[in-house]
């Protein structure tokens, strides 16, 4: 319970140098006078909490503020509600939620997608990098996820940025008149002879990716909105869903 303790104080930090410039004190005026060290702040959403007088504040790096009703005052870390099931952190409810809706407006023809004969009995979203070893070896457990009934759908995100060798191979892959075939064979380790001019796909999917919280490679999402980040085997994957091999 300490240990519990410790961890929520520390999470519930003030946020130090945050200034609120608001003409009104609702929702609307939040989102368009935040400033901080002077500069506007990127927010994306203001929302209410079940606190009242507190409001969520999301930010298009993907954090979340906690602010009070005239903007004088932040929290950061995640905010919790303490039900008959135990603690529910409502912070990451509402961020798996924002996953869903933002990658459901991605069109199909904009991912590279892998699936078997059968109607799937889940989807998964990953963002990849062509040049990440263990996006490469996740890659290799696809067609036994396919076997299983389960669809991967990739989005680009290259790690290192868009001016990397991985922004450039996925552009090829992205642009290729069979994307599912050249990413296969660039994470073969294979050469393509193709052009690289699907740039501003890319970009738009490694900013959607940051956005989203990704940070690293391979960022697997779930059905239902969760992330994990890194490699984990077809077999494992296939429990958490709750699909038989």
């Amino acid at each position: 319970m300490r240990r519990f303790c410790k961890t929520l104080m520390g999470a519930l930090l003030v946020v130090a140098g945050l200034h609120v410039a608001l003409a009104e004190t609702d929702t609307q005026a939040l989102q368009q006078g935040l400033t901080i060290n002077g500069e506007k702040a990127p927010v994306t959403s203001v929302k209410q909490t079940p606190l009242e007088g507190i409001l969520e504040v999301r930010l298009e790096s993907g954090e979340t503020l906690y602010s009070d009703s005239e903007g004088k005052h932040f929290v950061v870390g995640d905010l919790f509600v303490n039900g008959e099931q135990g603690l529910v952190n409502l912070t990451q409810q509402a961020r798996d939620k924002d996953r869903i809706e933002r990658l459901a407006k991605v069109p199909q023809k904009d991912k590279v997608i892998f699936r078997g004969e059968k109607t799937p009995k889940a989807t998964l979203m990953i963002f990849t990098d062509v040049t990440c070893p263990y996006c490469r070896k996740l890659h290799e457990e696809v067609p036994r996820l396919n076997e299983m009934d389960v669809a991967v759908e990739y989005l680009a995100f290259p790690r290192s940025g868009l001016k990397s060798e991985g922004a450039r191979l996925m552009s090829q892959v992205w642009c290729a008149s069979n994307p599912s075939e050249a990413m296969s064979a660039v994470k073969r380790g294979e050469t393509l002879d193709l052009a690289a001019d699907c740039d501003n796909l890319v970009a738009d999917q490694y900013h959607l990716g940051r956005e989203l919280g990704v940070q690293g490679t391979p960022a697997i999402v779930l059905p239902d909105g969760r992330m994990i980040p890194g490699y984990v085997p077809a077999d494992r994957l296939a429990k958490i869903l709750n699909i038989e091999g």
